[in-house]
């Protein structure tokens, strides 16, 4: 049951985590609508040549309040305020190196290298069923959820893979920008933050201070996995090297798997 301070709670988490959610329905079917940005979380394109055709067809349209959003989803979030702790699966990707990369680039050469990771980042999760949480300055966040992507922690754990090789990783000339890669399966709240027009979508909790650290600790081309994701979507045969990582913050240290992009494991 709901409660009182969390009246909409129930509806969250149904929204959140039954397969035959509308969040489900909806992004299926929009993603393979063409046009980019899109919405956050129904995925309708928010740009391209067709958006006012599209508009006019499915009665969604860009919000004039939160470019983040179509207008039904930004109502939605904002005259719906909560969410629900629900079990999830998170990545974040974070570029190594970027502060010394801006030092030595033009701010505008730096700004088009990292529209290019943003893109091929947002493509390769919204492949994986995933929901592109963020772009937090030199990095993006995805939240696999349990109504888009059932196996969400497997679902997690390609999209990292796959990004290492959309970055170039394992590539004989290198990468053309070096990426580290953490992924944490658990629990988290995840619902509508904030008020009014600042409004937002987003995860909250434990579980996302986890998947952000194991981010600040994968080194160029690794991919970094708790061992509470790894036992639930990790990939059998692919070369791994087990480790207790020390997280700041943390009381204990946390067992995780590092994979890294040319298949060799670390210390090896």
């Amino acid at each position: 049951m709901a409660s009182d301070k969390n009246p909409h709670e129930e509806m969250w988490r149904g929204l959140l985590t039954d397969p035959q959610s509308p969040l489900h329905a909806d992004r299926m079917q929009f993603k393979l609508l063409p046009g980019s940005p899109r919405c956050k979380t129904c995925l309708f394109p928010l740009g391209g040549a067709l958006v006012s055709a599209l508009s006019s067809k499915w009665g969604r349209k860009p919000s004039r309040k939160n470019p983040n959003f179509c207008n039904l989803c930004e109502e939605f979030i904002r005259t719906h305020p909560g969410g629900a702790e629900i079990d999830l699966s998170l990545l974040f990707a974070d570029v190594r190196g970027s502060t010394s990369m801006a030092e030595r680039m033009m701010p505008a050469e730096f700004a088009s290298l990292m529209n290019r990771f943003f893109r091929s980042s947002s493509d390769v999760l919204i492949g994986c069923d995933a929901l592109v949480d963020k772009f937090v300055g030199d990095e993006i966040i995805g939240l696999f959820l349990p109504a888009i992507v059932a196996d969400h922690p497997a679902a997690a754990v390609e999209a990292g893979r796959r990004l290492l090789s959309a970055t170039g990783h394992g590539e004989p000339g290198g990468p053309w920008l070096p990426i580290g890669i953490g992924i944490h399966s658990g629990t988290a709240y995840v619902g509508s933050v904030g008020d009014g027009l600042v409004a937002d979508f987003t995860a909250m909790g434990d579980a996302v201070n986890v998947a952000a650290r194991l981010a600040s600790h994968a080194g160029p081309g690794e991919l970094v996995v708790t061992e509470a994701a790894w036992t639930r979507g990790g990939p059998p045969h692919v070369p791994n090297s087990a480790h207790m990582l020390d997280l700041k913050g943390r009381a204990s240290p946390i067992e995780v798997r590092v994979l890294r992009s040319d298949g060799i494991p670390p210390g090896s």
